[in-house]
């Protein structure tokens, strides 16, 4: 993925609420589920009404506080919950009902909803089929009882429930890890194809231009071999020159166009830029309202190659928008250009401050920003070094030497 200097990550997305930690819930529920059983004598009727002695209330409220610790030991808290239901049944015997029950219920749900089916229906059947048989044995009126059934019912839905939370959680689970081994998958086929095109179009480049340029080459010495003795075949060799230019122009311009965006122009209105150009770069920046300051020291004599040229302007152009895009209001921006006789330097510094002024952050918008500076000074043989300051803002370096294209161009020719 391209890493631009400085920007906001765009997967970052809405932060989204603290989540409530699972252990303040189920210390929540064991609450409600207290309350619940204590109050059962006002809600219901006089018959069902939970009797507030000694025994009963610690019974409640231990197998409440078991309820806490449900999500980590769901056996254990299932046991345990069954075993206090089961002397606050024979503790109440005679009792239409025993409102300790529901812990055990909540246990049981808690269990399904948390190990496998096989456990589910083990564990479950013999739950259900337990405390249904104690309640029988020790509950008020006949086994038939419509109480005795509820505890059944009871027990046998809450294993119900569980199992099919866990067969949702599970479902939902496999959904996401598809959807993100496909995404995965996609990314890994678009770098491919990404890679296998770029080398395709390296080879398609290398074996279309270098024989057309190696063909100048030898009419090139030819011509020059026979210029004054016989002008007529330094002339024909000349033709050849120029037939061959021609063929390497239109070959190059053919390939090229592969990696047109769709809309581009055919050929360029103008010509490319060049540091000639820089002044009127500035001036667009400060019309926009950041103030630019350009040091120049090029001491070293002759023309800069033009690749190194416009690779030194596009990175100014680039880090200066970036400047404009993303360190602040107020910002200042400073340009120095240093150029000696083995190559050209290029720093662009700022004050700004603003937010996710980072070498790694992604900006919402996309683009190439530091990769593409990187690519462009590697393909001279060149450097590019981006990140923040260590008194504020951030900072931009990329050194082109001034020969270091020609001369990787002429070893590529001898080899």
């Amino acid at each position: 993925m391209p890493v631009p200097c400085r920007g906001v990550n765009p997967l970052a997305g809405p932060r989204l609420a603290p989540r409530v930690p699972p252990l303040a819930v189920d210390c929540a529920i064991a609450a409600v589920v207290l309350v619940s059983i204590l109050l059962s004598g006002a809600l219901g009727p006089a018959s069902d009404a939970f009797r507030p002695t000694a025994v009963n209330v610690v019974l409640a409220v231990t197998a409440c506080a078991a309820l806490v610790a449900r999500r980590r030991a769901p056996r254990a808290v299932l046991a345990v919950t069954c075993a206090l239901t089961v002397a606050a049944t024979i503790h109440d015997s005679g009792a239409r009902s025993v409102p300790v029950v529901a812990t055990a219920v909540l246990a049981l749900f808690t269990l399904a909803a948390y190990t496998d089916r096989p456990t589910t229906w083990r564990v479950g059947v013999l739950t259900c089929a337990g405390l249904t048989a104690v309640t029988m044995g020790y509950g008020s009126g006949p086994w038939y009882a419509q109480e005795h059934l509820a505890v059944l019912a009871w027990t046998g839905l809450a294993a119900a429930c569980g199992d099919a939370v866990r067969s949702r959680r599970a479902y939902v689970a496999a959904v996401e890890e598809r959807a993100v081994r496909a995404e995965r998958t996609r990314e890994e086929e678009a770098r491919r194809r990404v890679a296998e095109e770029r080398m395709r179009i390296a080879r398609e480049l290398h074996d279309v231009v270098a024989h057309h340029i190696a063909l100048v080459n030898v009419q090139a010495g030819v011509a020059a071999h026979v210029m004054e003795r016989r002008p007529d075949q330094a002339r024909q060799a000349l033709a050849h020159v120029r037939e061959a230019s021609r063929s390497a122009l239109d070959e190059l311009r053919a390939t090229v166009g592969l990696l047109r965006q769709a809309g581009d122009p055919e050929a360029p209105m103008e010509p490319a830029p060049k540091l000639a150009d820089l002044d009127h770069l500035v001036e667009g920046f400060t019309h926009a309202g950041l103030a630019v300051e350009v040091v120049r020291d090029e001491s070293g004599a002759g023309a800069l190659p033009a690749t190194v040229d416009l690779t030194a302007y596009r990175v100014i152009q680039e880090s200066l928008t970036n400047v404009h895009k993303h360190a602040g209001a107020g910002a200042r921006a400073e340009v120095r250009i240093v150029r000696d006789a083995t190559g050209l330097e290029v720093t662009v510094e700022d004050d700004g401050t603003g937010e996710g002024r980072t070498a790694d952050a992604v900006p919402a918008g996309g683009g190439h920003g530091l990769m593409g500076m990187r690519e462009r000074a590697a393909a001279l043989g060149g450097i590019c070094h981006a990140g923040p300051r260590a008194e504020g803002g951030f900072r931009v370096f990329v050194r082109l030497p001034s020969a270091g294209y020609a001369a990787a161009g002429r070893e590529e020719e001898t080899a």
